[in-house]
């Protein structure tokens, strides 16, 4: 890649601009960060990042968490402070003149600063798609007005793209660059102190403080009926941040004894476990890639669902399914997540291993699908847009 890198480019301080609303944003950004300094002697980054990206020396000017809102309902609640943080980040940036902006994801927030931007003279990116073949197409055109050039990370969004002549590149996913397509699972095992001869549940409930609130409970619930079938059952809980913790804590409330694990990424957790109950996000993903049976649940508020219902046409909501284009593994949605639902259905998961096969052959075919070295692709096509 030392080609594309104009040797101008050593000679001076190389800006550029970069927004992430969130924590698998956080995850992409930090690799896209990680190798551009590879190839740029000088670089600086500003924005809004969270932990991973901000420990690749990215200077971040809000809490990523603040940009963390799901839902009609929370977002209207949270509007006013979301549009005064846009307005001070579009006057930054362009006082600022990065050489380069990049939008992760949050599209309802960063399309609209990457188009102010851009009509400065800004180039930008847009890094993931938003959900255009789920609802709200007209974004499209949207993104073509804002953007530079559009990454996306699942095969099927670049046709619907290249339909409409806007510049964009299918890259993959830098998770799946990352684990490995064979996962060891008696070494994760080891590393997290679990018995060989223990089933092990992991519980995801999200990222967002929202949906912990909405989905903590009823997880543990769910994990305390599985309990019954399984007396040994170990019940780990990946969660990033002390917020969570407290949060998770104070909603878990039930006898069922668990671990959270805050030190080790939640795929590393995934890896060791049997099964995955997990928030639908990009935690399914991570589950399809350390090739873990899982068993997905979502739940918003029930304003957000009435509007979701009426624009959304997709059957599936899971990443896995999106990518297999049917039915993988199970979702659970609004009134159906119901913890003896979700118990019943992960019971005979653990007690069906034919499925297993079957389900773990499947995702290592998907698995291969999105590894195209996702982190050298995207710092590729941000290093073209630099002048």
């Amino acid at each position: 890649m030392s080609s594309i890198v104009p040797s101008m480019h050593n000679n001076r301080t190389i800006i550029i601009g970069i927004v992430a609303g969130e924590a698998s944003g956080d995850i992409l950004g930090a690799g896209l960060i990680r190798t551009l300094k590879k190839y740029l002697k000088k670089v600086r980054f500003f924005g809004i990042g969270g932990p991973c990206m901000q420990s690749e020396d990215m200077k971040s000017w809000y809490n990523i968490e603040e940009l963390s809102v799901m839902g009609f309902a929370e977002i209207v609640m949270k509007l006013p402070r979301l549009l005064y943080i846009r307005r001070n980040l579009a006057r930054r940036f362009i006082n600022l003149k990065p050489d380069v902006f990049i939008g992760i994801d949050s599209p309802d927030f960063n399309i609209s600063l990457e188009n102010r931007l851009k009509k400065r003279g800004i180039r930008t990116i847009h890094y993931v798609s938003p959900s255009v073949w789920a609802w709200r197409k007209k974004r499209i055109f949207a993104l073509k007005k804002a953007t530079d050039n559009i990454l996306v990370i699942l095969p099927f969004e670049k046709k619907i793209y290249d339909h409409f002549n806007i510049p964009c590149q299918f890259i993959g996913h830098s998770l799946a660059d990352q684990i490995p397509l064979n996962p060891n699972k008696v070494s994760a095992r080891q590393k997290l102190g679990i018995p060989h001869d223990v089933y092990c549940l992991a519980v995801l409930p999200g990222s967002r403080i929202r949906e912990i609130k909405m989905l903590a409970h009823d997880f543990l619930v769910c994990a305390k009926l599985l309990k019954n079938n399984f007396p040994n059952l170990e019940i780990l809980v990946p969660l990033t941040n002390q917020t969570s913790i407290k949060k998770f804590i104070s909603v878990a409330s039930t006898s069922v004894k668990y671990r959270v694990l805050s030190n080790q990424s939640a795929w590393e957790i995934m890896m060791a476990a049997d099964a995955s109950l997990v928030t639908a996000g990009t935690a399914t993903l991570e589950c399809m890639l350390v090739k873990c049976p899982m068993v997905v649940a979502y739940r918003m508020h029930p304003l957000t669902f009435m509007l979701a219902k009426h624009f959304i046409n997709i059957p599936w909501i899971s990443l896995p399914n999106l990518l297999a284009g049917h039915e993988l593994v199970k979702e659970f949605i609004q009134n159906n997540c119901r913890p003896e639902n979700l118990a019943q259905t992960l019971i005979n998961l653990l007690n069906n291993n034919n499925q297993h096969i079957v389900l773990k052959k499947k995702f290592r075919q998907l698995h291969h699908s999105i590894r195209c070295n996702a982190d050298e692709q995207a710092a590729y096509a941000v290093l073209r847009l630099i002048k």
